[in-house]
């Protein structure tokens, strides 16, 4: 799962020549799984086509605060810097760098730099003599004290025909550049997590079991987010439909609550962090018939046995784990989650009623409260998406304190 998957890039392309090279990034982006928008200056469209652009971004190109047509709207310069995860200026004219650096504002593109609130890179482009001049490498200076991201010129044959420092990087090298920025500020890079998803089914003969109604995908999107932070992730998944591949992820399929106990045993003294979103089966039966069960007249009794509690058996053997256990009450639900909270050794607790409309089992959607020993944190109704990021916003609080 690539750290531009699902990124908000706005690009921002001025009126150089190396403007040419942005369609290949666009498309770049774009195959990585990114959105984006681009913003152009008026002189930038002497250098490549809005068409050409909108094409491979499937997204309207804008170049001024209101365009030519009679009809046009707005653009709202606020709107675009609060959309995007990220600004890319590219190429970045020495004239645009001067006006970034002395917060001139002339245009829509500097009017966006000046109110984003999200990290800006920029790669300058320019003749060897623009980019070695000292007014330029003031600018430079400048926008890096500001927290803007430079991603240098690289040497090679330039429009003058020199050869020189002054090439603005190359589409492939920036897309690199981003990516290994993005993946070393990840706030969960170099931790391994732990999760647990789904049901068990405890087998009563070959063909029967006892279970219940989760689908895992609350630990499911647990997983995605972990990854997307950087996370290295073991999950342990019960019978579900779903499915996870991802380059940091080992992704083991077990049946009973024994098998995710021994799955989970087997990797939690690596583990960083537990997260124990599994519905596991209380009960299991006693004895497991070895042949399908006959239909009888009769009823049927099935002594059913306690299956292992598996979050309160790590708990015992936590050191620098931080764990966190997930509890689905009906009545009575703080007091409950509480007492979990206690026994298991947990770090918090995931609560979740069957009270709430749109939570529990098979939704897509979660209302959840975070329960510490001494704070509760109640959320509204969200998508289990949503829910992922709260639980994980939680867990890189817990590992800084």
């Amino acid at each position: 799962m690539g750290v531009l998957k699902g990124k908000k890039i706005l690009l921002c392309i001025t009126g150089g020549i190396a403007a040419y090279k942005t369609a290949s990034l666009v498309r770049l982006f774009v195959k990585a799984g990114a959105e984006v928008k681009v913003i152009m200056t008026p002189a930038a469209k002497d250098f490549i086509t809005p068409l050409t652009l909108s094409t491979l971004s499937k997204n309207e190109v804008v170049s001024s605060f209101t365009e030519d047509d009679e009809n046009a709207v707005w653009n709202n310069h606020v709107e675009f810097g609060l959309w995007a995860d990220f600004m890319l200026i590219a190429p970045a004219t020495a004239n645009t760098l001067a006006k970034m650096a002395a917060g001139a504002s002339d245009n829509l593109l500097l009017a966006t730099y000046l109110s984003a609130k999200c990290l800006v890179y920029f790669a300058p482009a320019m003749d060897l003599d623009m980019y070695q001049h000292p007014a330029t490498k003031k600018s430079l200076e400048t926008l890096q004290s500001y927290g803007n991201i430079l991603i240098p010129a690289e040497s090679g044959e330039l429009a003058s025909g020199l050869m020189g420092e002054g090439r603005m990087a190359e589409p492939e090298n920036i897309v690199s550049f981003i990516e290994n920025r993005l993946q070393r500020d990840l706030p969960l890079r170099g931790k391994k997590i732990l999760i647990s998803a789904g049901p068990t089914h405890e087998a009563i003969d070959p063909v029967r079991f006892i279970g219940n109604h989760s689908s895992g995908k609350m630990g499911f999107e647990i997983a995605k987010e972990a990854l997307a932070l950087g996370a290295e992730v073991i999950l342990v998944s019960g019978p579900t439909t779903l499915d996870l591949i991802d380059e940091h992820l080992e992704l083991i399929r077990v049946t009973s609550a024994q098998q995710m106990f021994e799955a989970m045993n087997q990797h939690f003294e690596a583990a960083d962090i537990l997260i124990a979103a599994a519905a596991v089966a209380d009960y299991r039966p006693k004895t497991v018939a070895a042949q399908k069960m006959k239909k009888k007249e009769s009823s049927l009794q099935i002594e059913l046995e306690p299956t292992i509690d598996i979050l309160a058996t790590l708990g015992k053997k936590k050191t620098h784990q931080k764990l966190i256990g997930f509890a689905l009450e009906t009545n009575n639900e703080l007091e409950h989650a509480k007492g979990k909270l206690e026994r298991k050794h947990l770090d918090f607790i995931v609560l979740n009623s069957m009270n709430d409309k749109g939570a529990g089992f098979k939704s897509d959607t979660n209302k959840i409260s975070i329960v510490k020993k001494d704070e509760v944190k109640t959320f509204d109704l969200k998508s289990k998406t949503e829910v992922a990021k709260d639980i994980l916003k939680e867990v890189i609080l817990l590992i800084h304190e």
